[in-house]
């Protein structure tokens, strides 16, 4: 069995004392004013030995373990799993290890994750909130467990968020379908009563309102998580019937509009000509389908490095004050929503 490689073994190779290896190993070679040389030195006989920290030890010396939990809403969904990529790349720049767990938009499930993270003893958390979660949020606040709150967020609990204007990107698509002629404009979201979800019907109903159009209440379709596939469909009868048959539709997420587009495939209905198409959500499908799919593109790589950014900035200074970010998404017109000829 092989001698597990200590501080002492280092040093007695570079013929410096194991003080010095330890500032060194610890990225204090600055602060130590250790000069390049040889912290280059130590560095590279400890790569040629093998030498693993012991992160244990250190994080009962320190009483933090460098670690942040990452809870998403759905890991198999692109724009959570790039989400959670940037937020592990932009951690480990902060000397930071991100766990991930998914809650599958269960918010039991987010809690029990919440649980074991805590007891994992992560450093901070950052989350991406399901419906029904405000009294984790609550929880966090009064056990004081630094936090930010990823793309979803509740207005109603002061907490430091990172989110994208859902109204205004939702009345930007509202508008730009408008403005290319269309008048009779669905929409396709969940039945949430999240705040995005419900920022992003506001902004398409404003948009309609401020155009003098007419949103029927049957233009607006709420399908459920479980049944997206079946309720989808169900949606797409209905607001393509004969006596009710919109011009246009607005999908409040990627995984609606992949399915929408699925559907309206089996139809043989053709986009834009029999319907034209909005999306949040950029993804590679969207390039794929045979007509190009306008979407929203949200600053993904923004909001993942923000939410970091903001936390280690409260687990530095646990004083630092609350920020409450909100970007702006960008509406990318391409063929799937062209003027109408």
């Amino acid at each position: 069995m092989n001698k597990k490689v200590s501080l002492k073994d280092i040093a007695q190779q570079a013929g410096v004392s194991t003080a010095l290896v330890s500032y060194v190993l610890s990225g204090k070679e600055k602060e130590s004013r250790v000069g390049q040389e040889i912290a280059s030195k130590i560095k590279e006989i400890a790569h040629k030995l093998n030498y693993q920290p012991n992160h244990l030890a250190k994080s009962l010396r320190s009483g933090k373990t460098h670690t942040i939990g990452l809870i998403i809403a759905d890991i198999s969904n692109p724009f959570f799993a790039n989400i959670a990529r940037i937020v592990e790349d932009e951690a480990k720049k902060f000397g930071y290890t991100v766990i991930i767990g998914s809650s599958d938009e269960n918010s039991e499930k987010s809690w029990d994750l919440l649980n074991v993270l805590r007891h994992r003893q992560v450093d901070g958390f950052i989350i991406v909130s399901s419906e029904n979660s405000q009294n984790q949020i609550y929880f966090l606040k009064e056990q004081h467990l630094p936090f930010v709150l990823l793309d979803r967020y509740f207005p109603e609990i002061q907490s430091d968020f990172v989110s994208i204007n859902n109204f205004k990107a939702a009345y930007d698509a509202g508008l730009h379908l408008i403005k290319n002629g269309y008048r009779r404009i669905g929409f396709i979201g969940y039945k949430s009563e999240l705040f995005h979800m419900q920022e992003r019907i506001r902004g398409y109903q404003q948009a309609l309102k401020e155009n003098n159009l007419i949103a029927k209440k049957n233009w607006l379709k709420r399908v459920s998580i479980q049944q997206i596939e079946k309720e989808v469909r169900t949606s797409i009868d209905e607001l393509m019937a004969a006596d009710n048959a919109v011009e246009a539709i607005i999908f409040a997420t990627y995984s609606l509009a992949v399915n929408g587009l699925k559907y309206l495939n089996e139809l043989k209905l053709k986009v834009p000509a029999d319907v034209a198409i909005v999306s949040f959500g950029q993804a590679e499908v969207f390039d794929l389908y045979y007509c190009p799919i306008t979407y929203l593109h949200q600053p993904i790589s923004d909001l993942g490095k923000t939410a970091v950014e903001l936390l280690v900035k409260k687990l530095k200074n646990p004083e630092e004050g609350m920020r409450q970010v909100l970007m702006e998404a960008k509406l990318i017109s391409r063929e799937s929503s062209e003027a109408k000829s």
